[in-house]
């Protein structure tokens, strides 16, 4: 079995966002991502973020972006900055967002199968609040975003379906109410696992998180003019197909752990 070679990691990501809004990272995290930050300084002039959007689809991999790289037009062009980068073994959701948003390997995070806890170490989100932000994250009620960083005196939206989950999310947008704004659209993930990574219904999917991203960033951009601001698609991990033709994922194959991350910055 082939491994995963990407030199990025999805533990810089948590550090990367409180570099850019200019806040201590979580307690332990991995160091901020360096082209990320130095592209920040370029674009921003210096200027620290005042407000993230940072979407979160499930399941898509680097190698959907290199085979269908078509299909992620919007979101593309809603971005400057595209990087391979690697994720968590094992490669299923919750170890990875545990991973992307408190900067540490599993081992560390405690969250090493898929399970949900509430995590009690130190998160992007606990070091946001501790800096005087305001973050909010809107997922799918019971999906792990949900439940992993639950406890926390901040807000949450939990929805029924990633369609309400962007509806609340452009909502929260248009008031301009929270400046670290996390949104969860599982809904890729779901339909690879039922018919293929492949098959037309998961591509589908796949082509509505990227209309979504293009959506969500358009709204942030009329929401938040005059401010110094980050949008970002960050994946946790990837997929493979399996026997049956259904869609899988978990193993230390670049399939799983090779994904692709978007950023963008203005001002």
């Amino acid at each position: 079995m082939n491994k995963a070679i990407n030199s990025l990691r999805i533990t810089q990501t948590a550090a990367t966002v409180a570099a850019l809004m200019g806040f201590e990272a979580p307690k332990n995290a991995d160091a901020p991502n360096p082209v990320v930050t130095h592209a920040a300084q370029k674009a921003l002039n210096g200027r620290k973020v005042e407000r993230a959007l940072l979407y979160n689809p499930d399941a898509i991999a680097l190698w959907l972006f290199q085979k269908y790289t078509h299909l992620f037009t919007p979101v593309i062009e809603n971005t400057a900055i595209t990087l391979p980068v690697l994720s968590v073994m094992p490669s299923v959701t919750p170890v990875c967002f545990a991973s992307m948003y408190s900067g540490l390997q599993p081992a560390d995070h405690g969250i090493q199968a898929y399970v949900k806890p509430v995590l009690t170490c130190d998160t992007l989100f606990d070091a946001a609040i501790r800096a005087g932000h305001k973050p909010i994250i809107i997922s799918t009620e019971g999906d792990s975003i949900s439940e992993i960083f639950k406890q926390r005196p901040m807000e949450y939206i939990f929805c029924a379906t990633p369609e309400e989950c962007n509806r609340h999310a452009l909502e929260v947008l248009e008031k301009d109410s929270h400046d670290l704004i996390v949104v969860y659209n599982g809904n890729y993930d779901t339909q690879m696992h039922r018919t293929g990574t492949e098959s037309a219904e998961a591509i589908a999917e796949l082509c509505k998180n990227a209309a979504d991203f293009e959506r969500l960033t358009a709204a942030a951009h009329a929401a938040w003019a005059g401010k110094a601001c980050l949008a970002a698609f960050l994946p946790d991990h990837g997929c493979h197909d399996i026997d049956g033709g259904l869609g899988s994922h978990g193993l230390d194959m670049p399939e799983d752990m090779e994904i692709v991350h978007f950023y963008s910055l203005w001002k």
